[in-house]
């Protein structure tokens, strides 16, 4: 993955910030809510996080670092599949406001980093991991930026490992988040108009995009994800 340029997810989360009081409070938590439990738990063809975890943690023989690198590569090539994200995203655009494809694209992403949570031993039944996954989703870039301006308490680590969950904190990270869908939304736009004025390079520019911050997440994840349980307990699937 050398290829990709490290600056580029920094982008995506800088609008956050100026979006965020847009969205709606009420409906932004149960928005997010639908997408990680579609993330999560699942659906007819595609099977929830600890399904994707314990089946590929099986396919690696129980190594947990082998496994997570499996599912990084195999979610970034699903997110630069339009057509399968597309369809994905439909199942969540009649509450999220954003394209088909951009919201495929984040259940795909959601799914992704709560598989690794899973495979470092956290409960993803926790809603602590789950404003960690969300938190996640906003890039390293964008969560610093919120907690050295005081609009998030900590890193998602710091939220995951939180003696208490916080109600009030899974609004502001849905805020957060759903900003962040709108923002990257604006640049898919731009990326539309470059299309129709260069169609060869159009399609590719987006692909390359979403294939891109899913591997940043991804990497975010894996640092922020750190194993809570000894390596052997790892190396059980779970979730079958």
């Amino acid at each position: 993955m050398s290829f990709f340029k490290k600056s580029t997810i920094g982008s995506i989360g800088s609008a956050v910030v100026s979006i965020a009081p847009a969205i709606a409070p009420g409906p932004a938590a149960a928005a997010l809510r639908r997408l990680a439990d579609l993330a999560i738990d699942g659906v007819s063809f595609l099977p929830g996080a600890r399904h994707a975890a314990g089946r590929t943690l099986e396919n690696k023989t129980g190594d947990v670092e082998a496994a997570i690198w499996s599912l990084v590569r195999s979610h970034t090539a699903l997110a630069g599949a339009q057509g399968f994200v597309t369809n994905l995203g439909g199942l969540v655009t009649t509450v999220i406001a954003v394209p088909a494809n951009l919201a495929g694209v984040a259940v795909l992403q959601t799914r992704l980093v709560a598989s690794i949570a899973h495979l470092r031993g956290y409960d993803l039944d926790d809603l602590r991991v789950r404003e960690a996954i969300w938190m996640t989703l906003l890039g390293r870039r964008a969560v610093e930026d919120l907690v050295g301006s005081g609009k998030l308490p900590s890193t998602p680590q710091g939220v995951a490992t939180a003696p208490v969950s916080d109600a009030h904190l899974e609004q502001q990270i849905a805020e957060q988040v759903l900003a962040s869908l709108l923002a990257r939304t604006s640049g898919k736009q731009t990326v539309a108009i470059v299309g129709k004025r260069i169609p060869v390079i159009g399609g590719g520019v987006g692909l390359a995009t979403d294939s891109w911050t899913t591997f940043a997440v991804a990497d975010y994840a894996r640092h922020q994800f750190v194993a809570r349980r000894p390596s052997q307990a790892a190396g059980q699937p779970h979730g079958e």
